[in-house]
């Protein structure tokens, strides 16, 4: 098929980054230590494994791979002779070091343990290969075994983050203290105190064959007693019901891992981020930030041409001359799920529309579902095969996943589809497409169309590289979705649906607690609709501010002529605050602390000219008064500070710390100058 070398090019990390080996010397007893500025790797003989330490702190002893191979788990230690030699490397990531480490047995593939290391980076990267002379097949791969670590934190509120692998479902990330017996995390993970912000951070980098995971095992002393980071997960978490699909080949790949220790976890957090970023940059975007509104927050299904119209009058005539538009003087207006009520007349007559009031149409589609789960049913842009024909199979039967059964994103029908209605959208002259459901295309399977597929990620990945194709030249924002990869989009939501109550608020901010750093992969992050009717006004201004400081700033009232009022007099009222519409730049603020019972009440961010911006939110029913520590938030402890709550107006000064007050359900947000 035409389209197969865009799966085929398979985007393996070590042939993307055009890796240059010049391996110096064997195996010298020399050669079992290896040191950089910051890092000592060491091959240990009397644990058969890898020693790493980080400026002379011991993070792990007797660390190996591990893989599935013919129903057993075969370790380095399995084997009867390795050889090491180390090198340079020239790559994305600079110039470095490569620490080699040769695994033979007779009875064995060929196993190759690679360790590469840039001065200066508080970070390793590592991988490794098996190969042989004939085909083998693995559906788990781990780079990372530690099976028992000694305490690299000190006493304390020691802590593991738990990142969930898409954002379906209402699921939480959620900090964890230590003393669980077990815990995975999907892709990364930091493992820190809280107190001295300290951390380990760890997860995958590369996501072009594996879904990845990281498990912890409990350990002493309130430190993590084993470490595992493997791809090959599917379970519920990742919304499957089969095991992972296998790699096959006569030279097969692990996942790269990052693996670095950090002086603040949030920073060990970007530096994974933009390490991701640096293998696959996040898609380009050279205008500002999106402001604007969505249909699904108050309309949904009650979407009609004629309601579309008004609300684009509605934001020309009332918010965009009155703050509330990007600093491209642009807003968007998106219409949602229930847009097909309108012929493709009308659709271009709404886009005239949004022209003619200084806005971007926005559209939604669902590439990889079918929500009719009708598998006699013809598909309309491949009338040669039947929904029956793409489903995407585990055990014999379709997968339903949310109401939908997933289709398989190799059949040609997909592409087909994306071919109908990207030209739909095109003709139309929608610039926007929310897309949506697209765990659905990464799922695991019997098979795909394409034998070549063998993974649901690299099922999903043939799938976005298609979408790229047709719908590249547009803003794609990912709704339910996959955390990685991440290089298909120019947003992804943060979490699960949000509406206008504080409990709403606090869970998309649970997601900024612990996953403000995908920032860094993606060019924003997206608190969803903002909806304000049948809310308080400070459940109101809480709901604003979390998408202010979360990313894009999407409006979700009925703003048509027969919505009701209260939404519309709301938005008046606080879509309007040019001191906070100023903050929304698109960049993230992150939070203070790392040990929230559900989601974090301080998010902090320091501007390019020096203005500092704290806020400060209360979930509960009772009003709240915070003591905030300067030096903690980020401040001089000794300076003395203008400090001006952006909502009210009001002003004060502090030094050292300052005291504020937050009504119940409500936020303050405080400029330091």
């Amino acid at each position: 098929m035409k389209n197969q070398k865009l799966l085929l090019k398979k985007m393996s990390g070590v042939s993307l980054m055009l890796l240059l080996f010049l391996f110096i010397s064997n195996c010298a007893s020399g050669d079992k230590i290896f040191s950089t500025d910051v890092w000592n790797i060491t091959y240990d003989d009397q644990q058969g494994g890898i020693a790493l330490t980080y400026k002379s702190k011991n993070i792990c002893n007797g660390m190996y791979a591990s893989y599935q191979w013919e129903g057993k788990e075969i370790k380095t230690s399995d084997y009867a002779r390795h050889k090491i030699s180390t090198g340079k490397v020239s790559d994305s990531f600079g110039k470095g070091h490569i620490y080699k480490v040769e695994y033979t047995d007779k009875e064995l593939p060929k196993l190759t343990q690679y360790f590469y290391l840039y001065p200066g980076k508080e970070y390793i990267l590592t991988d490794f290969t098996v190969e042989a002379k004939e085909e083998i097949r693995s559906g788990r791969m781990a780079p990372v075994n530690v099976d028992s670590i000694s305490g690299f934190l000190q006493a304390g509120d020691n802590r593991a983050l738990f990142v969930p692998f898409d954002n379906d479902k209402w699921i939480r990330y959620q900090s964890h203290p230590l003393g669980f017996d077990t815990l995975v995390s999907y892709e990364v993970t930091a493992i820190f105190n809280n107190e001295s912000r300290n951390g380990l951070v760890i997860g995958s980098v590369e996501h072009d064959n594996w879904k990845t995971a990281v498990s912890i095992g409990k350990g002493m002393n309130d430190n993590i007693g084993s470490l595992v980071c493997f791809g090959g997960i599917a379970d519920e978490q990742t919304r499957d019901v089969k095991a992972h699909g296998a790699l096959a080949g006569k030279k097969i790949k692990s996942p790269k891992v990052f693996l670095g220790f950090f002086e603040d976890w949030c920073d060990g957090l970007e530096a994974y981020a933009k390490a991701n970023a640096v293998i696959a940059p996040p898609k380009a975007w050279e205008k500002a930030v999106p402001f604007g509104w969505n249909s699904w927050g108050a309309l949904q299904f009650n979407l009609t041409y004629e309601k579309a119209m008004e609300v684009s009058d509605y934001f020309k005539e009332n918010l965009q001359n009155n703050h509330f538009v990007n600093p491209d003087q642009t807003v968007y207006i998106g219409l949602d799920s229930g847009w097909d009520c309108m012929n493709e007349e009308q659709l271009k007559s709404f886009i005239a529309k949004c022209k003619s009031n200084g806005q971007v149409g926005g559209i939604y589609w669902t590439p990889f579902t079918d929500w009719a789960r009708d598998p006699e049913r013809t598909v309309d842009a491949a009338p040669e095969y039947k929904y029956k024909d793409i489903y995407l199979y585990a055990n014999g039967k379709p997968q339903e996943l949310d109401g939908a059964y997933a289709i398989d994103p190799t059949h040609p029908a997909v592409e087909a589809m994306m071919k109908k209605t990207s030209s739909l959208f095109h003709r139309t002259g929608f610039e926007y497409v929310k897309m949506d459901f697209m765990t659905h295309g990464a799922m695991e399977a019997d098979k795909w169309y394409l034998p070549e597929v063998t993974t649901g990620i690299q099922g999903y990945n043939y799938g976005m590289q298609l979408l790229d194709k047709y719908f590249g030249d547009m803003y794609i924002n990912l709704s339910i979705s996959p955390v990685f990869p991440a290089q298909y989009a120019q947003s992804r939501r943060i979490a699960c649906d949000a509406w206008n109550k504080i409990k709403d608020t606090e869970y998309t901010l649970n997601a900024l607690s612990y996953g403000w750093w995908q920032k860094y992969i993606y060019q924003f992050n997206d608190a969803d609709h903002i909806v304000l009717r049948d809310a308080t006004d400070g459940e109101n201004r809480a709901r604003i501010t979390s998408g202010v400081i979360t990313g894009i700033y999407i409006g979700g009232d009925d703003f048509s002529a027969a919505g009701g009022k209260d939404g519309k007099e709301k938005a008046l009222k606080y879509l309007t605050n040019p001191d906070i519409n100023a903050l929304a730049t698109g960049e993230v603020f992150r939070p203070v602390e790392g040990n929230g019972a559900q989601s974090e009440q301080i998010f902090v961010r320091k501007e390019k000219d020096g203005t500092f911006h704290c806020a400060l939110f209360n979930y509960s029913e009772q009003e709240q008064t915070v003591t905030l520590s300067l030096d903690r938030i980020g401040l001089e402890q000794t300076r003395s500070y203008q400090v001006k709550e952006l909502w009210s107006g009001s002003r004060t000064t502090a030094k050292n710390k300052i005291e504020v007050t937050i009504p119940a359900k409500d936020v303050k947000v405080l400029e330091f100058n």
